[in-house]
């Protein structure tokens, strides 16, 4: 294996080998297409049958319903995906696997038949099950004994995360609501299927790298676990001694159980709302069947975790408890964060003045060419780079990558004409899903800068810096829509508030979001890693579903009081759980015991 990093290590681009930017670029197609159908979701089930682009014309909540279960499992199937590749697959070959997949998910909800539409929903669903953990997995596998340069890897990574969502809302998001949402479905599953082929026809420069495991690994001698003394770290810190804590039968019926009662739950709660039926038809003391197991799911999960956390020793068990209450404030933090692509898309459809006419059309047509193509150009000079650098290797691989960028540059000039012959302009809708992914790649070198420097808060406070944030651009909503009178179904209001809304959320997300990985593969002993990363997902997974949720209350909040009103909420509790965050930075920082 280390043969295989070195060959890989001789190839660089950009001071990094050029396997990376293989991965790059297939990530970069992923989240293309994830992102550009995501944000179609909410429009296409909202829309008016009888329109110029009809749509399903399905009631707000019964649409988030749907998505917040969508979004939910996204976060599940992963675990699950991570596991198989360990142990039957591979880590490249799950990759393959998860992109053929989400490319016939793809396919299928371009068809706009229910049936299709359900199915693709699906597949989706798994291929991200596949795909999501490998591909990074890859990362950390390729720069084994390189720790110093993994930093920067994950960096130029995390941009073609960005990039892909960029890109993918912007064009996907364009075709849909001017040509027909098939034409934005299909887009996606396109540049899908061209990330699968550049990745598949490029796996000889990996080696053995993320292949399929043997059945050879390297054991690790178990050490007197519960009498191991502390060690001193590199850091200076002392590393928790570790107590051995296998999973016990009754560990596994609680896992069993909440995991059935918590799936029972996603499934339901759209078909209850949507189809008026119920998987739990039954109720208790006027409780539904829904609540009794959404209820009786968590109290299981909690019973596990907190059983499992007092078994180990005090070091480990304090810091356990921290990262579980990172993981309850991670919760609270998507459950509002996650309105970009419910509530706030909703509010940019139907209540955003988006119509621009003589010099503000002609300052925004710049200034979105200017944001199109000034990237797009530095990607080009990477895809230059990496083909100079690999033609003789992995010729076809280039060609794939070559090919799917015409395209793109195709798309984005069409588009661009477009706009430039509208004398009147109407910004599209999902336009401003493309803010998130342009401030955090802006901003994110300042944030970093300043985790950097002196002035690097402890994680309680970060945390809390981020949901104040976050609180904050939803007070700028909810001052925008404060004229918007109850039960009102269109506005006007200026796009300057969804502008200044998204900076807030993306700054918000910059202080939160990257760091709670890090925070946890800090603090959580080696032998629950696996176990707390699954909880870290659920934690993302329920946020999701929460988030979803509370959006599909947008129309009897706002018609029983105001649009205002319902974006005040979503300000108040963010802020609040914010200074909870920064009140229990003590306690954290005891808990933690001095990791930072």
């Amino acid at each position: 294996m280390n043969t295989d990093i070195e060959n890989l290590f001789k190839d660089k681009v950009l001071g990094h080998p050029a396997g990376l930017f293989i991965l790059f670029f297939t990530e970069m197609w992923e989240r293309f297409s994830f992102y550009g159908m995501r944000i179609l979701l909410v429009l296409f089930l909202t829309a008016p049958l009888l329109s110029d682009n009809p749509g399903w014309d399905w009631p707000r909540e019964h649409a988030l319903a749907l998505i917040g279960t969508y979004a939910s499992l996204l976060y599940l199937t992963p675990i699950i995906g991570g596991w198989i590749a360990d142990k039957i697959t591979g880590y490249r070959m799950a990759v393959v696997i998860g992109c053929i997949i989400m490319t016939l998910g793809h396919a299928s909800m371009a068809v706009e038949t229910t049936a299709s539409f359900y199915l693709g929903l699906a597949l989706l669903v798994i291929g991200t099950g596949f795909f999501k953990p490998n591909i990074t997995s890859i990362i950390s596998e390729m720069y084994k004994g390189k720790e110093s340069k993994k930093d920067g890897a994950y960096t130029i990574f995390y941009m073609g995360v960005n990039a892909g969502a960029f890109f993918g809302m912007m064009l996907c998001g364009y075709l849909a609501e001017n040509y027909g949402w098939s034409w934005g479905f299909g887009l996606a599953g396109i540049f899908m299927f061209f990330g699968m082929l550049q990745f598949l026809l490029a796996g000889k420069i990996f080696g053995d790298i993320g292949a399929k495991p043997t059945k050879i690994h390297e054991v690790e001698i178990p050490q007197n676990i519960n009498e191991k003394a502390p060690e001193l770290r590199e850091d200076g810190i002392e590393e928790a001694p570790i107590k051995l804590n296998p999973f016990t039968m009754f560990d596994y019926v609680l896992i069993v159980l909440s995991s059935v009662g918590g799936l029972l739950y996603l499934f339901n709660d759209p078909l209850e709302k949507i189809y008026d039926t119920s998987l739990v038809p039954f109720e208790i003391g006027g409780m539904s069947g829904t609540n009794i197991v959404v209820l009786a799911a968590l109290a299981m999960f909690l019973i596990l975790l907190i059983t499992r956390i007092a078994r180990y020793l005090p070091i480990v068990r304090d810091r356990l408890i921290a990262v579980s209450i990172f993981g309850l404030f991670t919760v609270f933090f998507f459950a509002f964060f996650e309105q970009s692509l419910g509530s706030m898309t909703l509010f940019a459809q139907d209540y955003t003045d988006r119509n621009l006419t003589g010099d503000s059309a002609i300052i925004f047509k710049v200034i979105d060419a200017l944001l199109t193509t000034v990237p797009l150009i530095i990607i080009s000079y990477v895809i230059f780079l990496l083909v100079k650098k690999t033609h003789n290797r992995i010729a076809l691989s280039n060609v794939a990558l070559v090919l799917a960028f015409i395209g793109i540059w195709g798309l984005v000039i069409f588009r661009l004409m477009d706009k430039f012959a509208q004398t009147e302009l109407e910004v599209d809708a999902t336009w401003f899903g493309i803010l998130n992914s342009f401030f955090i790649i802006t901003l994110a070198p300042i944030f970093s800068k300043w985790w950097e420097s002196k002035y690097n808060p402890s994680a309680a406070v970060k945390y809390g810096i981020g949901l104040i944030m976050l609180g904050l651009g939803f007070a700028i909503l909810s001052y925008g829509a404060s004229d918007i009178p109850p039960g009102a179904m269109t506005a006007k209001v200026s796009m300057i508030f969804l502008i200044l809304a998204y900076l807030l959320h993306t700054m918000g997300e910059l202080c939160l979001s990257p760091l709670g990985l890090s925070y946890l593969s800090k603090l959580v002993p080696a032998r629950m890693i696996g176990f707390m990363f699954g909880v870290w997902y659920l934690a993302i997974a329920v946020g999701q579903k929460a988030a979803n949720t509370m959006g599909g209350m947008i129309d009897k909040i706002s018609a029983e009081y105001s649009m205002g009103t319902f974006f005040l909420i979503f300000t108040l509790i963010p802020i609040a759980v914010g200074i909870v965050s920064m009140l229990l930075n003590p306690v954290l920082k005891k808990l933690m015991h001095g990791i930072r």
